[in-house]
């Protein structure tokens, strides 16, 4: 079983799912300090009750430090990597026991939880923490996320495993496209073209683990 039952707040709740991040509108305020921000802008994790806050520039750089406020915001880093030497198998990932084809796992003070996203939202999986323990002595990236504001993103598709480190601000995204576009029981073309243009742009994104020398 999981121990992030304090997370499903963090992302599961309706509203905040509905639309991409990214793409919020221009006239959006700060919530730190109420200055206008643009279409593209950061966000920081209020810790303490667990929320997504649009940040200028200025309050994101602030809280880029890890005592800011007593640590009770943290700035969503910016930062996509994989890992190109260690690819997740198709045979591990299905050994965690995950029900789709894609999830993301956050770790937080309660421990750490998986999600996929939905129609409904985001929505809670049973994870083996066993399996996960295993595959993250074997895949260093899994335990580079940081706490509360990055997560491990993975989708299976067509026998091939791609598996990410992510803002995860980029987890509130996958989950309202999904909101937005999905329809019936398989989601319909224009859900997965919208779903595949996510990865692709994660895919242009992403940095090695190790850069070369």
């Amino acid at each position: 079983m999981t121990g992030g039952v304090g997370l499903r707040r963090f992302v599961g709740t309706p509203e905040q799912a509905l639309a991409p991040v990214r793409e919020q509108p221009s006239a959006e305020k700060c919530e730190m300090c109420g200055t206008e921000v643009g279409a593209r802008h950061g966000h920081v994790v209020d810790i303490e009750h667990r929320s997504l806050m649009c940040a200028c520039r200025a309050c994101f750089l602030l809280f880029t430090r890890p005592d800011a406020a007593g640590g009770r915001y943290r700035a969503v880093p910016e930062r996509v990597l994989h890992d190109p030497t260690r690819p997740l198998s198709p045979a591990a990932w299905t050994g965690l026991g995950v029900p789709v084809n894609s999830a993301f796992f956050l770790r937080g003070d309660s421990g750490l939880a998986a999600f996929y996203p939905s129609p409904a939202g985001a929505t809670e999986c049973l994870l083996d923490l066993a399996a996960w323990a295993r595959l993250g002595e074997q895949h260093p990236l899994l335990a580079e996320a940081q706490p509360e504001v990055e997560a491990i993103l993975v989708r299976e598709v067509d026998g091939a495993v791609e598996t990410y480190l992510v803002p995860i601000d980029s987890c509130y995204q996958l989950v309202g496209t999904v909101r937005l576009y999905w329809k019936g029981f398989d989601g319909g073309q224009e859900a997965h073209e919208h779903i595949d243009e996510f990865f692709a742009d994660l895919r242009a994104r992403a940095r090695p683990l190790y850069p070369e020398e």
